[in-house]
């Protein structure tokens, strides 16, 4: 029960990091005027902050062979983690940040119900069940009202 709460908490602070980080990145591309160049800096510091924990934490450099075993869908994450930079540091100043996270979270959650109830690329198998399709669609009625103010 409590490592339940923990990582609810987890997630919570996941979840303020991810509006922050929103809100930083337009920032960053309003004192570099190129949102391109910000998305290019977003990754470049978060690559380092990753290179720092693999040094404290002594992670071994995995074998070359593991990383041909992975499937081709294992190496779209930066692709579409840049599209996803990229889009916000655009998006963020011109529809607001809470129209942008609540949209965000649409997608999101639209998607995750569909993964979730196929097992799309190896996610577990939840079922796309009345209360979990009632929380997405209330969800939507959220985003409506949060964009449409």
């Amino acid at each position: 029960m409590s490592s339940s709460i923990a990582f609810y908490a987890a997630a919570a602070v996941a979840g303020v990091a991810f509006v922050v980080q929103q809100a930083a990145n337009a920032k960053l591309r309003g004192a570099l005027g190129s949102g391109l160049w910000a998305g290019f800096t977003n990754f470049a510091v978060g690559g380092v902050a990753v290179l720092v924990l693999i040094a404290l934490l002594r992670e071994s450099v995995p074998p070359l062979a593991a990383a041909g075993r992975a499937p081709w869908y294992a190496w779209i994450g930066g692709l579409l983690g840049a599209l996803y930079i990229v889009g916000s540091v655009f998006l963020l100043p011109r529809i607001g940040a809470a129209a942008l996270i609540a949209l965000i979270l649409v997608g999101q959650m639209l998607t995750s119900l569909v993964f979730d109830h196929f097992g799309l690329l190896g996610v577990p198998v939840h079922e796309a069940n009345v209360p979990r399709i009632v929380g997405a669609v209330l969800l939507i009625a959220g985003v409506g009202l949060i964009s449409a103010f």
